[in-house]
């Protein structure tokens, strides 16, 4: 595997052959080597200069050549559920699945507020696998993916080239774009957002000034590389909700040289970054956003990846964990690594939480009492990773979901030790 092309949004030229790109003209009479030309669309044509997404492809062959799609079914990717339910929710890791489980299979929907018709709203899963994809692909018709491993290395093979996806790391995969996922480590565990709204981009930092938070150098596109194998294929899509398959005679990963600004990337979580006080009170979490996808509503995002990261507090006079809140936001938290400042115990690494919109939530008993009476000296969290995917829409738990027996039966009991205050 070659280097990565560094920069988030910017317009890449790679090729796996030398002279395989077409120069001056994206789509000549005659394409070097007799390659195909495709252009991979992710906004429409019209599309202001500023936002518009494509990617020109030189494949062996025409994606167009394959048989009739069939529905598919995978029961883990199921969304339907109750109506939506104002309580806290909190479940413990997946539990790593018997026999050989690769990561469509391996796929558990947690919760969605989604609207793929429309093209709005999120859909949170949850994976555990054990195998690798084999002669199986997958791409969605949906939205694009936000990949969160927690446990274990991926290597995802794409038609833009091959990334590398760790735990401490994240992986985006535009919509429509083929991929499959192979485990180096033999099993992987992590979570993903599927977002149906407008294309994850970096937040605007205003006051912040230039610099800070996620820097755009430091995501990181593959190189060209592509593979020439004449073997039956499985290829999945998610289409308006539903999975459907068909089988090509070839490997879909066959994109000699490319170029383009929609392509996939991966992003070291510990070069974040991070802004904090230096003198009072904690900051809104807006300010640990990694990337944002927005909305039609100004400063209002379909969904937000913010993180929380090792990092300094200082801030004095100040209870320094999260204090109490109700949000206009959706929450759904996970936990990479390490320990939340927010949580004494019940939130481990691979667990998730989901707090609704407008219901209470903040510290446990424990976290709040040791906020309260901290020596408040500089103090630096370490070996800890927590994120959040936030949403302006309610997301609602999965049938599924709530049927796992990692469901935390008596998270609410974790506010329930509070005494009233006492009045002078």
């Amino acid at each position: 595997m070659g280097p990565y092309l560094s920069g988030f949004g910017n317009h890449f030229a790679t090729e796996a052959v030398p002279g395989a790109l077409p120069v001056g003209q994206n789509s000549p009479q005659a394409v070097p080597f007799g390659l195909y030309a495709e252009q991979f669309s992710g906004t429409a044509f019209t599309a202001p200069r500023s936002e518009n997404r494509r990617t020109w492809f030189y494949r062996l062959r025409p994606s167009a050549q394959h048989a009739a799609f069939a529905p598919f079914e995978a029961h883990g990717w199921r969304t339907d559920g109750p109506p939506p339910s104002p309580n806290r929710l909190r479940w413990s890791p997946l539990t790593t699945p018997q026999g050989e489980v690769d990561f469509i299979d391996g796929m558990k929907a947690y919760a969605a507020n989604s609207d793929v018709e429309t093209q709005s709203g999120v859909t949170v899963y949850l994976y555990a696998a054990t195998a690798s994809m084999t002669r199986r692909a997958f791409f969605n018709a949906d939205g694009e993916w936000l990949i969160v491993p927690q446990e274990g290395r991926l290597r995802i093979i794409t038609e833009c080239g091959v990334i590398e996806a760790a735990p401490l790391s994240v992986a985006l995969i535009p919509r429509g774009l083929k991929f499959r996922i192979e485990l180096p480590e033999g099993t992987a565990r992590g979570y993903v957002c599927e977002n149906y709204g407008a294309a994850f981009r970096l937040p605007d930092l205003g006051p912040i000034g230039a610099n800070g938070l996620a820097n755009p150098r430091d995501f990181e596109a593959p190189v060209a590389a592509f593979e020439d194998e004449d073997a039956p294929h499985q290829l999945i899509q998610k289409f308006q909700g539903q999975l459907w398959s068909t089988t090509l005679d070839h490997s879909p990963f066959d994109v000699v040289a490319w170029h383009g600004n929609l392509c996939p990337y991966r992003y070291d979580l510990r070069r974040f970054n991070t802004i904090n006080t230096v003198s009072f009170d904690h900051p809104d979490p807006s300010i640990f956003t990694v990337l944002t996808a927005p909305s039609d509503t100004p400063g209002t995002a379909n969904c937000d990846f913010v993180i929380f990261p090792p990092r300094w507090m200082v801030a004095e006079h100040t209870f320094r964990p999260p204090w109490f809140h109700r949000n206009i936001m959706s929450e759904f938290m996970g936990l990479i690594e390490g320990v939340y400042d927010a949580k004494a115990e019940g939130f481990a690494p691979g667990g998730a939480s989901l707090h609704n919109c407008m219901n209470a939530h903040g510290p446990d008993c424990a976290s709040y009492d040791a906020g309260v009476s901290a020596d408040l000296k500089p103090h630096r969290y370490e070996g800890t990773m927590a994120f959040m995917f936030e949403t302006r829409f309610v997301l609602r738990p999965t049938a599924q979901a709530l049927a796992l027996p990692g469901l935390q039966g008596d998270y609410d009991a974790g506010w329930g030790g509070f005494e009233k205050a006492r009045l002078p």
